[in-house]
């Protein structure tokens, strides 16, 4: 007999990014396991803060898509830096959430995805019974994340933000952490608390590696991915040292006209912008650079980068820019090369001191072969499933 399970979230494809693809493996790995998938989201809204095309003007959709019930809920659509405007989005998709609950049956087993907080806090709120799973899957750890990023500040709200988080721990049956550092924060707070480390491993088939011609003395460094204010592409487009590479970028973001105007005003430097692709192309496109660079701009305790997981199964070698817990792993499962968070003078020595014969195909094949035997997704599931 199929077991029903619901999983909230703010990000669904066909938004794209590592919060939507996460979660999108999630429903569709457990729906393979025979569950009975159904997922709640906003009407698809992310990066750009507007409705998607096709989608404006409702209020709901419903729809089935590869056997889970996908359910798109209005909220006002906002990616603004303005606090109020953010504030009244989330407030909206919770508004849409509550409604939601008083009129449908809801499943004993809930996954709830966190942050944003408030959405959490209304799922926690208002989905509370005896006989109910609620299942929180904490992806970073707000609002620490948001006082490291510089988005918050400790005051009055901040304090708010804490209570409400620690409301959503303790009420949570069950919580998965992506990172030892949030697990280790949660037992700080609720030693008792039931927890699994539920990483962001990707769900797709490896790529056979090949040889590459390659005629170009300098080496190719790539970056995929959300060009926000957290990873700093802007200040890394200026801050690198262009004698040994070349620098593509891939993706779309807030900095996104920032990094297109500094490529325009510097034509002498090599740096090439390919826009937003769809994943499976940016796959295909990713075998053909050298190695790869995972910055942020400031070290966030308890985020480990996706990318991390996803890049090794493509064999791709990689830079990492962005310490703690992401460093920890590059280092154990040498999957490339570090530089300490922050300090460009040493990301570009470790760029002048990189080789062309260390990023070979035999380098990329051990990194693919690690990935194989340490981040696979459906042994993850399957320890996942035993708990639910």
């Amino acid at each position: 007999m199929m077991r029903d399970i619901l999983i909230i979230t703010s990000y669904f494809p066909p938004e794209t990014g590592a919060a939507s693809n996460r979660i999108f493996h999630l429903a569709t790995g457990l729906e393979k396991q025979h569950f009975k998938v159904s997922v709640i989201t906003p009407l698809p809204n992310y990066p750009k803060g507007e409705i998607f095309d096709g989608y404006r003007g409702k209020f709901k959709q419903t729809t089935t898509e590869n056997n889970i019930t996908i359910h798109r809920l209005w909220l006002y659509a906002s990616n603004s830096k303005n606090k109020l405007l953010r504030l009244l989005a989330m407030l909206s998709y919770s508004l849409s959430l509550t409604w939601f609950f008083i009129w449908n049956k809801i499943p004993k087993t809930v996954i709830v995805q966190s942050p944003p907080l408030l959405v959490a806090f209304t799922c926690m709120v208002c989905l509370r019974r005896k006989k109910r799973k609620l299942i929180l899957n904490v992806s970073d750890l707000w609002p620490i994340a948001g006082l490291e990023l510089g988005a918050l500040k400790k005051n009055f709200s901040y304090k708010m933000l804490e209570k409400i988080e620690r409301f959503n721990y303790k009420k949570a049956d069950l919580v998965l952490g992506q990172s030892n550092e949030i697990l280790t924060h949660i037992k700080t707070l609720f030693p008792e608390k039931e927890t699994f480390l539920y990483r962001n491993y990707p769900d797709f088939g490896c790529p056979k590696l090949q040889e590459r011609p390659d005629n170009i003395e300098k080496i190719s460094l790539v970056y995929a991915g959300l060009l926000g204010v957290a990873q700093g592409i802007y200040k890394l487009c200026k801050s690198l040292d262009y004698r040994n590479i070349v620098f593509h970028i891939y993706g779309a973001g807030s900095e996104q006209q920032h990094i297109i105007n500094f490529i325009s005003e510097n034509p002498e430097l090599p740096i090439i912008y390919h826009g937003e692709v769809s994943r499976t192309t940016l796959h295909k496109a990713l075998l053909n650079y050298d190695i790869t660079i995972i910055p942020l701009l400031n070290r966030i305790y308890g985020s480990v980068p996706s990318k991390v997981f996803e890049y090794a199964r493509l064999g791709l070698p990689m830079l990492y820019f962005g310490g703690g817990e992401g460093e920890d792993i590059i280092k154990q499962h040498q999957l490339g090369w570090i530089a300490e968070a922050g300090n460009y003078s040493q990301l570009n020595k470790s760029i002048q001191e990189l080789r062309k014969d260390e990023l070979d195909l035999k380098k990329r094949n051990l990194i693919q072969q690690t990935a194989k035997d340490n981040f696979d997704f459906n042994s993850q599931l399957l320890k996942l499933k035993a708990m639910l």
